[in-house]
């Protein structure tokens, strides 16, 4: 999965500095979302426009993006989870494409 930023500067989409590929073990499919980042004061705070409550603080930018990368996976892979609970038995996986 990579980050992508927004420079609002440039008004368009940049990679993020640090663009490897990372792939959730739960699905093993690359995925790609939008995080919004900025600098509040001594601190930079984001957020990933796709999912609600993946939301980190650090201090350095890099650090931000890292946190993110992490809560993100995280987040992910408990929905995911809850989800497959959630459906028990008697169920199949669709795989979506938007």
């Amino acid at each position: 999965m990579s980050v992508r930023l927004k420079n609002p500067n440039a008004g368009a989409w940049t990679a993020a500095r640090r663009s490897d590929t990372i792939v959730s073990k739960a699905s093993e499919m690359p995925n790609t979302f939008t995080a919004v980042v900025k600098r509040d004061g001594d601190w930079w705070i984001g957020w990933i426009e796709e999912v609600p409550g993946v939301n980190c603080q650090e201090r350095t930018r890099e650090a931000l993006v890292e946190s993110l990368r992490t809560a993100l996976i995280e987040a992910l892979e408990l929905n995911r989870r809850e989800a497959l609970q959630a459906a028990a038995n008697g169920y199949s996986e669709e795989i979506i494409t938007v």
